[in-house]
């Protein structure tokens, strides 16, 4: 049975439009392709995964064009973390500042109410092409020999229609009713089966500057607590447990969570003159199960998994949003390629699965050995350096692992100053495997930096940094 259709065929249709979604959509549309995206909700909507790293904000935003956006859009700050971990009794911080990755008077990311900073991201898609239709539920996808030709969905009267399109990218997030037609399975961490139940206060206590906008991590017997000041008197605060101790969020949510930061002296004396609130978008206490999977498979002809319809890692370093929208830049390069008939669609998207998993692996690799609360800072400063393989010092291994590893060159203040944090950038994407480095460069300056092919048949980042190129370089061991 055939529905309605708009008679079009789009090149791209993106399913969902979170920072995953908005941003290939976006970064495709700014190519000049004609781009659909379809979300089943209607924006501004709430979303959790509050705190951002600078990879995100001077790398991926900066792309975007949102950079003055953000500056003015009044989010709180992020200049670091501090953390209650290990084998120290007491808290303590990381400066991102402290890496040279980030020196400089951007040393900082974020920590942002998601309804508005995924509104800004949608429409900003909008405003670079893309057409964008909200309340359209996407039910399942159209083939045509098998290969993904377009989708089924219900737009917002309740009609079932059908959209056409070259490629359809599925970034409707974790909870996809497309994922399964990828092929494959959904692979959940046998190390990460965390359940987290988390809420928000007003009045919540901060650290003195400049630290205030710090996110807390504090460990405690069932797990640990995330503390994210969103503005000078809200809080998100949510307690992460191990499966093993999920009879403590059962029965009334609200009741559990109270339970939970009692056992947790520093965030109950943070919360200790804070009430929680109780109506509007913030007001439900809520949960969310199976934080950390990957997919199998992350592609299939037409078709391309991204954001947390493919993965998704515990979230005590926020990495969440970094490797959604990180997955759009590669997943958007290798749309973008494929499109222009330059390089064959297997192996545009070889190259975006390659990529995004040695990131994901590199978080899933430090977490395991970060959850061991035997060791001190100065033992996990050392592993993110043997993790990541830096030359630099273990503390600034570990600013750059938990950053993101973007480097901060938005304030550029003489062309001196300019030509010198270039040439350190180039160095520094050099001497590291994380791909912040090459996305900062590409926002500041307009061009890639040196890349490295991951293997013998690997792909390079073009100049204009969008497209995938055939490389002539050996590959990096």
């Amino acid at each position: 049975m055939t529905h309605p259709t708009d008679g079009k065929v789009h090149d791209v249709l993106v399913v969902g439009g979170g920072p995953a979604g908005s941003t290939v959509a976006a970064f495709t549309a700014m190519q000049g392709h004609r781009v659909l995206l379809l979300e089943k909700e209607e924006f501004p909507r709430y979303q959790i995964g509050e705190s951002l790293l600078p990879s995100t904000v001077h790398g991926i935003c900066g792309l975007l064009g949102l950079t003055e956006e953000l500056e003015h859009a009044g989010f709180v700050r992020k200049r670091g973390g501090t953390f209650r971990w290990g084998s120290n009794t007491e808290p303590w911080s990381f400066d991102f500042a402290l890496s040279e990755k980030f020196a400089g008077p951007t040393s900082y990311a974020y920590q942002v109410e998601r309804a508005k900073f995924d509104q800004m991201l949608l429409d900003n898609a909008r405003r670079k092409g893309v057409e964008v239709r909200e309340r359209c539920a996407v039910r399942d996808i159209l083939e045509d020999d098998g290969r993904v030709c377009g989708v089924r969905y219900a737009d917002p009267d309740g009609a079932e229609r059908e959209a056409h399109a070259r490629f359809v990218v599925d970034a409707s997030g974790n909870q996809s009713r497309l994922q399964g037609q990828i092929g494959g399975q959904r692979r959940y961490s046998q190390f990460f089966q965390n359940i987290a139940l988390f809420g928000y206060f007003e009045g919540g206590r901060r650290l003195p500057p400049p630290n205030s906008g710090n996110i807390t991590c504090a460990a405690f017997p069932s797990g640990w607590f995330w503390y994210i000041p969103l503005n000078d008197t809200l809080t998100s605060v949510g307690a992460v447990v191990h499966k093993d101790s999920a009879d403590r969020i059962r029965g009334d949510r609200s009741q559990a969570l109270a339970a939970l930061i009692a056992d947790c002296p520093l965030i109950a004396d943070y919360l200790s003159d804070a009430r929680r609130v109780t109506d509007g978008p913030y007001g439900e206490v809520r949960v969310r199960k199976d934080w950390s999977y990957l997919h199998e498979t992350f592609w299939r002809p037409g078709m391309a998994l991204v954001g947390d319809s493919v993965g998704f890692i515990d979230p005590l370093f926020s990495s969440g949003v970094h490797l959604a929208t990180y997955s759009a830049l590669l997943t958007a390069r290798s749309l973008n390629t494929a499109l222009s008939g330059d390089l064959e669609e297997r192996e545009c998207f070889a190259e975006y699965e390659a990529r995004y998993r040695k990131e994901y692996q590199v978080f899933h690799d430090f977490l395991v050995t970060f959850y061991d609360v035997n060791r001190d800072e100065q033992q996990y400063f050392d592993e993110a350096r043997r993790v990541t393989r830096e030359a630099a010092p273990g503390a600034q291994a570990f600013v750059g692992l938990v950053g993101g590893g973007a480097s901060n060159e938005a304030a550029m203040t003489s062309d001196a100053y300019r030509d010198q944090r270039k040439k350190d950038l180039l160095e520094q994407s050099r001497g590291i495997h994380w791909e912040g480095h090459r996305i900062q460069l590409q926002a500041a300056f307009g061009e890639a930096a040196d890349d490295t092919p991951l293997s013998a048949d690997g792909l390079v980042v073009s100049q204009d940094g969008m497209h995938w190129e055939k490389s002539v370089t050996v590959p990096s061991t």
